[in-house]
């Protein structure tokens, strides 16, 4: 039933979209849209990849322009995040779109631009409902869920598990790590024994899972709440030498985690598709740019990698 709510919701807004194409006439007009990420990491360049290739098909239906501004904190900092959004909004664009960070630490900035006119678009995460923004993404707590089940199902329903938290005030990184425990906690086999923050950071992430391996010796699983996460975890099952021994169900489709998946290090990954998350935060962005109705919420979906579909298994 959610996936075919979903996938309703999401033809309802082609159907606007492609409305909107048919009566707006082309003016030459350029439209500049600025992307904000958490921090300079690889899922975000597949973002971008997105949200470029989404500007492009505009072009070619409107005869408009449109620029794609990427402008990324070189780390997961509120403070860095809300200085670039303030130097975003005082070049005056036609709209933003943020990952955010922390809601309470970015809402003082957040309602200042706001309050200048530009429109701001979330994506990745899910705008608090008092903002009254959209937000592009995709049901995180389900996709906690697939990934928290799919462990103790290879668990046999019993063992030692611990989670990486990824950037704990990000919305969507905290809504994951609770539905990660709310799946433990429903079996009494299954210990959490450890957590790990890895502020985004594979390195970190990394270093992280070595540690709570060196203490836990007879650790189980391991999951994750970000797409670093799954990586430095995988790296860390590597040089302890317990490819098979511990079990890690990852989150999103890195190349690097593609790779981990396929050398069986780890099982699987529970993914978002940051593809399309970019591509629908540009319709989004330009539909607040015209001053249409733009949607609350734009769920993409989930997916499933695992082994078997890793040579069909498209991020899109």
């Amino acid at each position: 039933m959610r996936n075919m709510k979903r996938t309703f919701g999401l033809v309802l807004i082609v159907i606007l979209v492609l409305s909107i194409i048919s009566t707006v006439s082309a003016t030459g007009r350029e439209f500049r849209f600025v992307i904000i990420p958490k921090c300079v990491h690889p899922w975000f360049d597949l973002v971008v990849e997105g949200a470029k290739e989404q500007a492009r098909f505009l072009e070619e239906q409107t005869g408009d322009k449109f620029v794609i501004d990427y402008r990324a904190p070189a780390q997961a900092d509120v403070v860095l995040q809300n200085n670039i959004l303030e130097q975003s909004a005082a070049t005056r664009p036609d709209a933003i779109t943020i990952d955010l960070l922390d809601a309470d630490g970015n809402r003082v900035v957040v309602e200042s631009v706001l309050e200048l006119g530009i429109p701001i678009v979330a994506f990745d995460s899910k705008a608090p409902d008092d903002w009254g923004l959209a937000s592009v993404g995709n049901d995180f707590p389900e996709q906690a869920h697939i990934a928290s089940e799919r462990l103790v199902e290879l668990l046999g329903g019993k063992g030692k598990v611990a989670i990486m938290r990824g950037f704990p005030t990000a919305i969507n990184h905290h809504m994951r790590y609770l539905a990660h425990k709310e799946t433990f906690e429903k079996y009494p086999d299954i210990e959490l024994v450890a957590e790990g923050i890895d502020n985004d950071s594979i390195e970190t992430a990394q270093q992280q899972a070595a540690s709570i391996i060196a203490a836990h010796p007879d650790l189980g699983g391991f999951v994750s709440c970000d797409a670093a996460g799954p990586i430095g975890i995988g790296i860390a099952i590597k040089e302890a030498g317990k490819t098979g021994e511990i079990l890690s169900v990852g989150m999103d489709d890195l190349e690097q985690l593609l790779v981990l998946i396929k050398e069986g290090v780890v099982d699987s990954s529970s993914s978002t598709k940051p593809y399309m998350q970019g591509s629908w935060a540009v319709i989004a962005m330009w539909m607040e740019a015209l001053g249409r109705p733009t949607p609350k919420w734009i769920d993409t979906g989930i997916a499933v990698i695992t082994q078997n579909n890793l040579d069909t298994y498209r991020g899109e």
